[in-house]
């Protein structure tokens, strides 16, 4: 009995000493951004947190906020799609939790009209983003357009890093082109995100840069996809893609600096960090006494 008390306790010790401190209190590993017209009115803002709230286990007391504002979002948005908010115009708000990990995944309120989980998780993976759970709402009906700096945002508050300029850029304009796209058709949402994966991924894996040749690929999963949409958009799309896998160098360089907090830290039935496992020590622990429980 004495043994049993002993390992124990010896592996309740190790354990809190070897955990960083950042994950004994589950909160370190949330961020939210709000939107600044939700942040300033409160009943905007009380049903943001109710909804953040229902999807988390966290005290939203204890966690880690900013707010998002017009100039935040123009800075990556403008000089590339040339669209512009105002202060009254930015709603959108994100909670991203690293607690809940390994491959992203995003959950899309019904308020948001536009913007779909795929095409999130798709520009998020564009700019080196692998892993994290990211929730999107908003008070009012909003597009969600202007959400994805917010959460950009929230990635670099969790782990410190920040994200590269041009990086930033290229995911917004993938969101903003997207956006465009689906207004000036008759597209679904989820046909488009797909032949924008399958575009992304044959041009990253065969490293093309050529405008004319991405713009033959999008034509080919077009008819592939039987989806119809305008030269224009397509020239769009293409210089979109260009875009994208202009900045991969930089993305993969931002995706390996915050690797230690997106990657899946869960294995087995116990947490493990860097390979290091709970479960291992306390067996490992018991095994020393010739006992198990």
């Amino acid at each position: 009995m004495h043994k049993r008390i002993l390992a124990i306790c010896l592996a309740i010790f190790l354990a809190f000493a070897v955990i960083p401190t950042g994950f004994a209190d589950n909160s370190d590993q949330v961020v939210i951004t709000y939107g600044e017209t939700a942040y300033m009115n409160q009943q905007y803002k009380s049903i943001v947190d109710n909804y953040f709230a229902s999807k988390t286990n966290v005290d939203l007391n204890d966690v880690e906020s900013k707010v998002i504002t017009a100039g935040d979002v123009n800075k990556i948005s403008g000089g590339f799609s040339g669209k512009y908010y105002n202060s009254n115009q930015i709603f959108s708000s994100a909670l991203l939790d690293l607690n809940q990990n390994g491959e992203i995944t995003v959950e899309v309120d019904d308020s948001i009209t536009t913007i779909t989980p795929e095409m999130y998780m798709s520009a998020l993976k564009s700019a080196g983003i692998q892993g994290g759970h990211v929730y999107v709402t908003s008070p009012v009906s909003a597009t969600g357009e202007s959400a994805l700096a917010g959460i950009m945002d929230c990635y670099e508050e969790a782990t410190d890093v920040e994200i590269p300029d041009n990086v930033k850029e290229a995911a917004n304009q993938e969101i903003a082109t997207q956006a465009e796209i689906l207004n000036n058709s008759n597209v679904s949402a989820d046909d488009l995100s797909k032949l924008v994966d399958d575009v992304k991924e044959k041009v990253n894996e065969e490293n093309i840069t050529d405008h004319a040749t991405i713009v033959n690929i999008i034509n080919d999963y077009s008819t592939t996809y039987n989806i119809n949409i305008s030269d224009n958009d397509i020239e769009n799309l293409a210089n979109t893609i260009e875009q994208v896998q202009s900045v991969q160098d930089d993305a993969n360089a931002y995706k390996e600096q915050i690797s230690d907090f997106v990657d899946s830290s869960s294995s087995g039935n116990g947490f493990s960090l860097d390979g290091f496992s709970l479960d291992g020590l306390f067996n490992s622990i018991l095994s020393i006494f010739n006992f198990s429980i």
